[in-house]
């Protein structure tokens, strides 16, 4: 048996020029003991007996890389698993990705564990400065992985920290990046470096951001676990904290004010100089012309014009969508885009006549972002909604249906003052304002945004089941 003694430094570089020799020569795995550092002399070690078969190693790319980081775990089994392994996947014994095969899904289980210890010490390295002579700055800190990881990991900080002089020393290898420059050497001196005055600028400032009210033990653990809590300036701090977490929160909520407060105020006056009574019937046009020139809130500045509601002013049904979106701005017409269509089709299909629909949106003008020639359409906020709640009320008193669908969160908040839970209210009936009941349901453009076919079709019966429903609802109070 041949023992393969691997360095510290350049380890997953060694052990691929060995596995490349062993294979040229033949040599099986079970032939090699392999070790990291000085090794010990095996007594009964000799030179592997080729079995005279030269074999070259041949993996694709996702194989080569992963395996890399698997060899960067602390399994000692770690390098005659991945030698064994690239043999069987060299010879198509086995392909690359199938978990069926134990030697693979360790592999891919290690590459795993070593992927979510460097996102650690990415996370928690804490550098402190130290004294310089030039003028790059230098700082130093002390980590101690859970793998060994240094060569991987550190090529992170060169990047981000590349105008200053650094040195992150591990209980094995020591990183120093001196002038631009990244080397590695074995470590010698386990001394951590001494605390400087930022730390305690830190320690203010992480207590000072603390939320008692929100404290959640067990997720902050499985973020920063408590064994990296001890390289931590602020974790010294974290206990007490922890400690004194409910009583800081009752005092936070003995101390919040029981006026609301001047903002709240201010907006309330402003709704009120607004209010002006609702148009006679018949005037459906005129509040159609008032609300054209709309400039309540800043999304009358982006949008191309205010969608206004269209339908009969007797209209028994009135569909209530989100706001309009690209092609309805553009078209000045509420639902005629993707959405639009979707609602089409179920309407139709659920035997309703749109021309006797009243269809309006919450929102009367289109919000979105740029992104180069394409306007990407965003949810409107709640003082948004509220101030077009409004055009809303006049629409509906004006119209005065027997039942109003509410499709999606929007439209559902300006009628029953909650838009959570649409999920699970989906087809309950609620009670709307001065008695006009409420149907809700999903905005057809969720089905648009479902990633497959068989989504879409669910997604399509159940706005059609809606519609239905609505649709009995208008005939039982006609009869």
């Amino acid at each position: 048996m041949r023992q393969v003694v691997l360095p510290v430094i350049g380890t997953v570089a060694a052990w691929r020029r060995e596995a490349r020799a062993l294979a040229a020569a033949g040599v099986s795995p079970e032939q090699v003991a392999w070790c990291v550092g000085e090794g010990e002399h095996d007594l009964f070690a000799q030179n592997p007996v080729s079995t005279g078969i030269p074999r070259e190693i041949r993996l694709s790319k996702a194989a080569l890389q992963t395996i890399d980081s698997a060899l960067c775990h602390s399994d000692p089994e770690r390098f005659a698993r991945a030698y064994a392994t690239v043999l069987r996947l060299s010879n198509g014994n086995v392909r690359w990705g199938d978990r069926s095969d134990q030697a693979i899904r360790r592999i891919l289980a290690d590459a795993k564990a070593v992927g979510r210890d460097i996102h650690k010490m990415h996370a928690f390295v804490r550098f402190r400065e130290l004294p310089a002579d030039g003028p790059r700055r230098a700082f130093a800190a002390w980590f101690e992985p859970e793998h060994p990881i240094v060569e991987a990991a550190t090529p992170f900080f060169a990047k981000r920290f590349g105008d200053m002089d650094w040195v992150i020393t591990t209980p094995t290898v020591t990183a120093t990046f001196l002038d631009g420059k990244l080397s590695f050497s074995q470590t010698r001196a386990h001394d951590r470096p001494p605390e400087d005055a930022t730390e305690d600028l830190w320690r203010t400032y992480y207590a000072s951001i603390f939320n008692p009210a929100r404290l959640m033990v067990s997720a902050m653990q499985s973020e920063m676990p408590k064994k990296y809590w001890k390289n931590l300036p602020e974790a010294r701090l974290i206990p007490d904290l922890i400690r004194k977490a409910p009583r800081r929160a009752v005092e936070m909520r003995d101390a919040m004010p029981t006026d609301p407060p001047a903002r709240r105020a201010a907006v309330a006056r402003s709704m009120l100089e607004r209010e002006v009574s609702a148009p006679e019937a018949g005037s459906l046009d005129e509040l159609r012309e008032a609300a054209a020139g709309c400039t309540g809130c800043p999304l009358h500045g982006p949008a191309t014009q205010t969608v206004f509601g269209e339908g009969p002013v007797d209209a028994p049904l009135m569909i209530v969508g989100e706001q309009p979106g690209d092609q309805e701005d553009l078209a000045g017409r509420p639902f005629v885009g993707p959405a639009g269509q979707e609602f089409d089709m179920a309407a139709q299909a659920a035997g309703l006549d749109r021309s006797r629909i009243y269809v309006t949106n919450a929102v009367k003008h289109f919000k979105f972002i740029p992104r180069g020639k394409r306007r990407i359409h965003q949810r409107p906020n709640v003082g948004e909604i509220e101030h077009c709640r409004w055009w809303l009320n006049l629409e509906r008193r004006l119209i005065q249906p027997q039942l109003i669908v509410a499709m999606g969160a929007s439209a559902c908040a300006s009628f029953t003052g909650s838009g959570t839970g649409i999920l699970k209210r989906r087809g309950s009936v609620e009670p709307g304002p001065e008695g006009t009941p409420v149907l809700v349901t999903l905005h057809p453009s969720h089905i648009l945004r479902l990633p497959d076919d068989l989504a879409k079709a669910r997604a399509r019966a159940d706005l059609q089941a809606d519609l239905e429903r609505a649709r009995s609802l208008i005939e039982a109070a006609a009869a």
